[in-house]
């Protein structure tokens, strides 16, 4: 699918691997919905993309309600300015360090906790997916028959992840999993599904990671020796947008790396 005159909408659109997207599409000559907590960035975003084509919607991902009323704004955004919605970036995510049983203490780690993680990484983006597909579906297909694109993200920690990553690991290898059947239940209607999972990439989250975790991870690279940029994700996601037979497939981005199993 050509992303030109065509509308995305983005979730974690306002910072890291989602920002690094939205730019992309944009560049391509796509409308983007911007779906972020930070509002401050979201407005900042708006002003630089141009308010023509680029809209910001102040959602929590963890809360349907949010999402219903973003979704609902950026129909109406897509009625006024004819372009069709071509695809979803499911880009908000959040990380965690915590083992199910703390080590000093012996009691387990709060459900509250779990919940968190699993409640944006994992429930977020399908509540996403599900509530902006009837929209897409009502779409007029290309010559080809494509309605759109489906992009989620994952993490390397879906297939290594490390100690304390049950959580999240839990949760991005749900992502993983879920992305063959969402491709085969979408498949009649012309929509793909492409999952990326990426090592340790330049982002909000990994910006909080310890020294001492940072050099750990540079060791087990192989090549680059470093970590991946917002930008090669984006390119990644573009071909995913552009090439048709891109589907139902997870793809790692990581550089040969592989996650210690000890920091």
């Amino acid at each position: 699918m050509k992303p030109a005159n065509r509308t995305f909408i983005i979730s974690g659109a306002c910072s890291g691997l989602g920002l690094a997207t939205a730019r992309a599409l944009h560049a391509a000559g796509a409308s983007i919905a911007l779906l972020d907590l930070n509002h401050v960035a979201g407005e900042a975003i708006v002003s630089e993309l141009g308010k023509d084509t680029a809209r910001f919607w102040e959602v929590d991902v963890s809360e349907t309600e949010s999402i219903t009323a973003a979704i609902a704004g950026a129909a109406a955004w897509v009625k006024e300015t004819g372009r069709a919605i071509g695809g979803v970036v499911a880009a908000a995510g959040v990380g965690s360090a915590a083992k199910l049983v703390d080590g000093r203490t012996g009691e387990p780690v709060g459900i509250e906790a779990l919940d968190f993680v699993l409640n944006i990484n994992l429930r977020g983006t399908l509540d996403l997916l599900r509530q902006a597909l009837p929209h897409m579906i009502k779409t007029t297909p290309t010559a080809d028959g494509e309605r759109g694109v489906l992009i989620l993200v994952s993490s390397s920690a879906a297939f290594d992840g490390q100690p304390g990553q049950v959580a999240y690991a839990a949760s991005k290898g749900a992502i993983a999993s879920l992305t063959l059947p969402l491709a085969r239940d979408l498949a009649r209607y012309g929509i793909r599904a492409v999952t990326i999972a990426p090592s340790l990439f330049e982002s909000a989250m990994t910006a909080r990671l310890p020294e001492k975790a940072r050099k750990s991870l540079e060791r087990v690279m192989e090549f680059p020796v470093r970590p991946g940029k917002p930008e090669e994700f984006a390119s990644l996601a573009m071909q995913a947008v552009e090439n048709q037979m891109l589907n139902g497939t997870v793809i790692r981005i990581d550089g040969a790396m592989r996650m210690p199993s000890k920091m």
